[in-house]
């Protein structure tokens, strides 16, 4: 049987063209940012920062393959939910983290002003669940979410060049058209901030657990459908 499958893949990568080298163009990419990041050090010291932490946001996307819309994509296609369970956990470290900067800069105070609060905090209603189904309808129809057609732009994939435009079509559209919806719909619905009903370390918490149990729930998922285990 092994000598078969080794003889079938010799087969196929003969019906494939052997890929040229990558190294020319990773060599020529290097170059340019590092020539991009000398010149927003003589512009400002946060530009070239914030280029060198773009371009390590997106070594870790490619290597991972890190992707909303494959993490809500995989469990019902291949009952993976390695992804998914990814996205919990930095939901998990970033709650944590948040909770702690808006802690200390509150003076210690276990409860926070949602106005005054680094985060943005808006109104949740009909309006969230249509634009959650169009949005997330989207990415899936595209192949990925917008750091995922990003990455595999980068890549090399001709149809996220596509995806790229259309995106930002969609972008200039939603913004011509927001102050209208904004009256009719946004305004309009109730601004909700858990810890306006219980103190700060209950709402982290309880956040927590929530989070802690999707966790285990899509690990158990992933043991019972996921093809790669079978």
């Amino acid at each position: 049987m092994s000598k078969a499958i080794e003889e079938l893949k010799l087969k196929r990568q003969g019906q494939f063209k052997k890929r040229s080298s990558q190294v020319p163009c990773g060599m020529i990419c290097i170059v340019l940012a590092v020539a991009i990041y000398a010149l927003s050090l003589q512009i400002s010291t946060n530009h070239s920062t914030f280029w060198i932490i773009g371009i390590l946001i997106g070594v870790t996307l490619q290597r991972s393959k890190f992707c909303f819309s494959a993490s809500f994509r995989d469990p019902v296609l291949v009952g993976s939910t390695s992804l998914l369970k990814a996205i919990i956990l930095a939901l998990i470290i970033s709650t944590i983290g948040f909770v702690a900067i808006e802690y200390s800069n509150s003076g210690g105070s276990e409860s926070l002003d949602w106005i005054k609060t680094m985060g943005q905090v808006h109104p949740v209603g009909i309006h969230t669940a249509i634009g959650a189904i169009l949005f997330g309808a989207g990415m899936v129809i595209a192949g990925g979410c917008a750091s995922g057609f990003l990455m595999r732009m980068g890549e090399g994939f001709l149809l996220q060049i596509v995806v790229f435009f259309a995106f930002m079509m969609g972008a200039v559209i939603g913004t011509w058209h927001f102050e209208f919806w904004d009256k009719v719909l946004i305004s309009n619905s109730p601004t909700i901030f858990i810890p306006d009903y219980v103190a700060l370390p209950f709402a982290t918490i309880g956040q927590v657990i929530i989070l802690l149990f999707l966790y285990f729930l899509a690990d158990w998922y992933d043991k019972k459908n996921s093809i790669m285990s079978m």
